[in-house]
């Protein structure tokens, strides 16, 4: 059995990529019923599984340290400076060893090599159950679920933040601010159910955009230091044609979240539909 493995393993690395290739084509066309136009696309949802396709294809690693949770820290610190860093508490690969008794009254536990995956840990959490979870999600590689190859290769661990709350139900809201070339042109406002699905222009004026069915049509009003967000959102996206820049505002506080370079892995269909247009318009050129 452990040959059988290995054998497998080696297969999957040597063709991988063409294999990713073949997946995202074939998920593309599954998702959205027709084929992926890869001469000349013009649709954002076109675009994005075109770079997946890409980064596959040149085994582009240059974004792995941007989306591993822990690595991303040290960027957004050269970047735009520490301040804007949730406190970090722990980090390790194995999870049986989190000093649960030297923890906050209430901190977060997730891996850095995923999406989602959040454990709050407080008085009431069960350690066994918590540590099984996480060794669970580390033995997950977050590539092979839909083949967007900046998550190959990552070492897995645990990392343990402050726990982050803005007094809103479901909270902390989500600022997902989606960024072409350096430039914000969008904010999604998201929770911890996803049960929002909110679109704003930059002038914070909400639009006429959703990709979920199920949601919430709640009017949010703007956070503190709005304008703050905007700049930090647009230093952080400076370098990338297209990148969705996640951050959280706690009392005016700025905290950043992730970097999202592929969002629902390709699988979201922007309604009304002519904004798939629209935003593919402002991806003009792929770096």
């Amino acid at each position: 059995m452990y040959v059988t493995y290995k054998i497998r393993l080696l297969k999957q690395s040597i063709f991988r990529a063409s294999e990713g290739e073949r997946f995202l084509k074939r998920s593309y066309k599954d998702f959205f019923g027709k084929d992926l136009n890869t001469n000349n696309p013009t649709l954002f949802s076109e675009k994005l599984f075109n770079k997946m396709i890409l980064r596959n294809r040149h085994k582009d690693s240059s974004l792995r340290h941007l989306v591993d949770k822990y690595l991303a820290r040290s960027y957004v610190e050269e970047l735009v400076g520490e301040e804007y860093l949730t406190g970090l508490i722990w980090r390790g690969a194995d999870p049986r060893l989190i000093p649960f008794d030297q923890l906050p009254a209430k901190c977060i536990a997730k891996t850095n090599h995923g999406s989602g995956g959040n454990i709050i840990l407080d008085k009431t959490t069960d350690r066994i159950d918590a540590v099984e979870s996480l060794r669970g999600w580390l033995r997950d590689d977050f590539y092979w679920a839909g083949r967007e190859y900046q998550y190959y290769g990552i070492s897995p661990q645990v990392i343990i933040e402050k726990f982050l709350d803005d007094g809103e139900p479901d909270g902390p809201l989500d600022y997902r601010f989606w960024c072409f070339n350096g430039k914000p042109e969008l904010v999604q406002v998201d929770n911890h159910r996803h049960s929002l699905n909110s679109f704003y222009d930059v002038s914070w004026t909400k639009l006429p955009l959703h990709y979920r069915n199920e949601r919430s049509d709640a009017d949010i009003a703007p956070p503190e230091n709005y304008e703050k967000m905007l700049q930090v959102a647009s230093k952080l996206s400076s370098d990338f044609d297209f990148v969705r820049i996640d951050l959280y505002n706690i009392y005016g506080k700025i905290h950043f979240g992730e970097f999202t370079f592929t969002p629902v892995g390709g699988r979201l269909k922007l309604r009304p539909e002519p904004w798939d247009m629209i935003l593919g318009q402002k991806w003009p050129a792929m770096k």
